[in-house]
């Protein structure tokens, strides 16, 4: 090796081989090698290669940290107020869960990108719009229309985060795919701040037990509940302040996961025909249907964000296209179900929310799957599928405005 790198010392071409062809021998015999060759800019270009630590593990400021504490004390609050001004949990949260999180994590990109007010003012209507909506909705326990509103609320919020992730400038459909990649990294993070918090909670409650104080409700009630909230905007705040952190991570997961649920789909299809179990004339099993489809989905979206930065891609994209063709199927007999249901038993909101939105994942799906179609063919880049992705999820946004605003008013507020 040490030979070979003499040799080829103004070859970048074939250093790269000898690197890629055993790595820690090629950067040990370097590094030995690296003080009597460092007068060459290429050896000096390899140094920098193979000793860049990255940047070191940040907390950002002392602003920025009392930011961070104060939007999770205000997002443990809000989720105490039933406690506080003695409401009905059942009312509260089923109506007001999303206001628990997406203000603060808008918030904080609010006055990450320093926006000005007037980009701030649209989104504080819509969000005030929303609370205003939702909690002065009827009340109407079996109310359909209510279930449907307080769901697609979360979209809508969640897309209004998207546009303060952005800036406040959510044109460029490569934006969006930035904030679908946000969104993994810190799902990952979240999940690992919570498994480190469960691992705590456990210790203490039983380090407690051990000398006879029971301290569960009262850690849950005044601790847990606020570590809960504070969660997800540890994590956004962790992955923006050091992306290192999962910058890894999140590609390695997606090209886990990826052939995983291919192979989960293909064998739940292939079981599904032989239980005798079908969406047409069994209603939980369409809601569950439809609870795959959205999550793989999902996980599309996901994996496409992710391998948008990887050089060697091949094996990647035929995962997604196969995954993205079996999701058609399942989206196929999810529309045929629910078009069978209709025609059986009529339409109601809960039969038209499903309907509009498979058709638009159908639709959604199509456009993916030709993208990923064409980049196997060679006649496409990765890039293009990125943003059919973020050209088509403002499409979701209005729909959740339809679901949210409009439904109730057109079913009567059943």
């Amino acid at each position: 090796m040490k030979k070979s790198i003499i040799d080829h010392l103004n070859d970048p071409g074939q250093l790269e081989k000898l690197y890629r062809s055993n790595k820690p021998v090629f950067k040990q015999t370097f590094n030995s090698l690296y003080p009597q060759i460092k007068g060459s800019p290429l050896a000096a270009y390899w140094n920098e290669r193979l000793n860049y630590t990255g940047p070191e593990f940040g907390w950002g400021t002392r602003k920025d940290m009392l930011f961070l504490i104060m939007v999770s004390a205000i997002a443990g609050l809000i989720a105490k107020l039933p406690a506080i001004l003695h409401l009905e949990e059942d009312y509260f949260y089923a109506r007001n869960i999303g206001f628990i999180i997406f203000p603060g994590l808008t918030a904080y990109f609010i006055r990450k990108h320093q926006l000005p007010l007037k980009k701030i003012l649209p989104m504080a209507l819509a969000s005030l719009l929303g609370l205003v909506y939702i909690n002065l909705f009827p009340d109407l326990p079996e109310s359909d229309t209510l279930l449907l509103s307080s769901m697609h609320l979360l979209l809508f919020l969640w897309v209004i985060l998207g546009w303060a992730f952005m800036g406040g400038n959510g044109n460029h459909p490569r934006k969006w795919l930035g904030y679908m990649r946000y969104n993994g990294d810190t799902i990952i993070m979240t999940t690992l701040i919570l498994m480190a918090g469960g691992l705590l909670t456990a210790l203490t409650i039983g380090l407690f037990a051990a000398i006879d104080i029971q301290i569960e409700r009262f850690y849950f009630d005044y601790i847990g509940i606020f570590g809960l909230c504070a969660a997800p905007i540890a994590g956004t705040y962790l992955t923006q302040t050091n992306p290192q952190l999962v910058g890894k991570v999140s590609p390695v997961i997606a090209k886990i996961f990826s052939p995983l649920v291919l192979g989960m789909l293909l064998m739940y299809l292939l079981a599904m025909s032989f239980t005798g179990k079908d969406p047409y004339n069994d209603r939980e099993f369409l809601l569950t249907f439809n609870g795959l489809l959205i999550g793989v989905m999902a996980i599309i979206l996901f994996s496409v964000s992710e391998i948008a930065n990887i050089s060697n891609h091949k094996r990647e994209i035929w995962v997604l296209l196969l995954l993205s063709v079996l999701t058609l199927i399942v989206n196929g007999i999810a529309v045929s179900a629910i078009l069978f249901r209709i025609s059986e038993w009529g339409m109601s909101p809960n039969r038209a929310a499903v309907l509009g939105g498979n058709v638009l994942i159908l639709i959604h799906l199509l456009m993916v799957t030709f993208q990923l179609y064409q980049v196997t063919l060679k006649q496409g880049q990765i890039t293009r599928v990125g943003e059919t992705i973020g050209l088509y999820l403002p499409v979701y946004f209005i729909w959740s405005i339809i679901v949210t605003f409009l439904f109730p008013f057109m079913f009567g507020f059943t």
